[in-house]
């Protein structure tokens, strides 16, 4: 195992970065840059270089690429002269069209499929008929909390009879997607956030960048360690945001990514109970059994797609799907409080003073 383990507008960071000060020998200093401007969520970009100009060029296009993706992938806007994942759900005369994308979107979907297989159908872009009537449910329930109801349930069966993956049908050649059943609709909430982020990343490290570290709306990835040479430090949140007692762990990361899902991010409430936007597809109801789940890997888009999937199974399913994987820990928090980790979450713990 690996050697280490939205608020109304903006998705509520999981995972708060805690820097040490560089040294001064270093020649270096930290900057820090912020943007709202993708995926309807806070990226914070920290990073060590010689001087602002030179911090600002790689934040810039941190920024320019993470907007890139965002167009792309945005399931409920169109853009002039963009073909995204909102004009492949749109329906024309009833039927959705053949659409020629950028390759990048071929690139995102093709990774979805494989996390589709990974997670047993759990994580499914082509969810989104039923995700869509939680989401207008959810933004009704926020917008007014005093009429806030549950779709009903014949209205989330029928349209979990809308959720065939195999109806997204990928041509890699003429880069054009097709869905076949007028009644699907693509989300891809659970992947295309830490997809993106890590496809950033590595086209960073493909230019030798390090010293930086991407947080997306809690998806965070680090290039590989600090400017001092230290191991960039994360908290991961107390889901209780208990101020005395902010994180539950401080965990060491370099050239690697922690993930958080949580029930308390995105939210409303039906008459005393809350109801999240984590939808378990065997329910279709919001998964219940944890307050959050956390994923230490490598790439941060598996670590989203695993972050979904692990929430919406038991802890022993879940490890059963690590046992496919390398290089991957896991944290769960349960709704009872008590704290579960894989064997090999415990390395990666940071210890002060140790």
């Amino acid at each position: 195992m690996l050697k280490k383990s939205v608020c109304a507008t903006l998705l509520v960071a999981t995972v708060l970065l805690q820097l040490v000060a560089l040294t001064s020998c270093q020649k270096l200093n930290k900057y820090t840059a912020y943007s709202f401007d993708s995926f309807d969520t806070a990226t914070t970009v920290v990073g060590y270089a010689t001087n602002r100009e030179e911090f600002d060029a790689v934040s810039n296009r941190i920024f320019e690429r993470l907007r890139h993706y965002h167009l792309l992938f945005d399931i409920y806007h169109r853009y002039n002269g963009i073909e995204n994942l909102c004009t492949v759900n749109e329906l024309v005369n009833g039927e959705h069209r053949t659409v020629t994308v950028h390759r990048d979107v071929i690139d995102m979907l093709l990774y979805a499929k494989e996390m589709y297989e990974l997670t047993g159908g759990v994580v499914n872009v082509a969810m989104g008929s039923v995700l869509s009537i939680w989401h207008n449910y959810r933004e009704w329930g926020m917008d007014d909390p005093t009429t806030a109801t549950l779709p009903p349930m014949s209205e989330l069966i029928a349209a979990s009879q809308h959720t065939s993956i195999d109806s997204v049908v990928i041509d890699v050649a003429a880069s054009t997607v097709t869905i076949t059943d007028p009644s699907v609709k693509l989300d891809v909430g659970a992947i295309a956030k830490g997809w993106t982020v890590e496809r950033v990343a590595r086209e960073l490290e493909a230019d030798g960048i390090t010293g930086y570290v991407l947080n997306v709306g809690g998806n965070v990835r680090t290039l590989g360690k600090k400017g001092d040479g230290e191991s960039w430090v994360a908290g991961i949140e107390n889901p209780w945001q208990d101020p005395q007692n902010p994180y539950l762990k401080l965990v060491e990361l370099n050239s690697a990514a922690v993930v958080t899902s949580g029930s308390y991010q995105r939210f409303y409430v039906v008459g005393d109970k809350s109801y999240h936007h984590i939808i378990d597809p065997k329910t279709l109801m919001p998964a219940e059994g944890y307050v959050s789940v956390s994923i230490l890997c490598k790439d941060s888009g598996l670590g989203d797609a695993l972050s979904t999937a692990l929430f919406c199974m038991s802890v022993e399913e879940g490890k059963a799907i690590l046992e496919k994987l390398s290089d991957v820990e896991v944290m769960w928090v349960m709704t009872s409080g008590d704290i579960i980790t894989t064997d090999g979450f415990s390395a990666y713990e940071y210890r002060e003073g140790e």
